[in-house]
């Protein structure tokens, strides 16, 4: 598994930044991870932390520290995050490969190993 497990564009790391100077989070570390739940059995969780867990996979994108838990990491492996624009507003995508089906409002999904336990939407 390469060192860096996800792909962040220049455009999610600028909005990731954005973002932590208006919740007065600077200098902490954005923490991207799965947990169970969601139409589709798993869903995407992302976030700021100031400490990082002893398995936690660690490597920094455009100037930004990104933490992957050790068991979000071979699911998320090769994933992309993006920050898209439009006249609607915006919103993050996220490209996962290792996806093989996601539910309609794209937040959650399942991959060949990892199914999660689906819920309503």
């Amino acid at each position: 598994m390469s060192k860096e497990v996800i792909i962040l564009t220049e455009s999610a790391a600028l909005q990731i930044k954005d973002m932590m100077k208006q919740n007065e989070e600077e200098g902490a570390m954005l923490r991207v991870g799965v947990k169970g739940g969601g139409c589709s059995g798993l869903s995407y969780g992302l976030g700021f932390e100031h400490e990082a867990n002893e398995d936690d996979h660690q490597f920094e994108l455009h100037g930004i520290q990104i933490l992957v838990d050790k068991e979000s990491a071979s699911i998320l492996q090769g994933t992309k995050i993006d920050f898209k624009q439009s006249m609607m507003g915006g919103g993050f995508t996220i490209d996962n490969p290792n996806a093989i089906a996601s539910c309609g409002c794209g937040s959650s999904f399942r991959t060949a190993t990892a199914a999660g336990s689906p819920e309503e939407c």
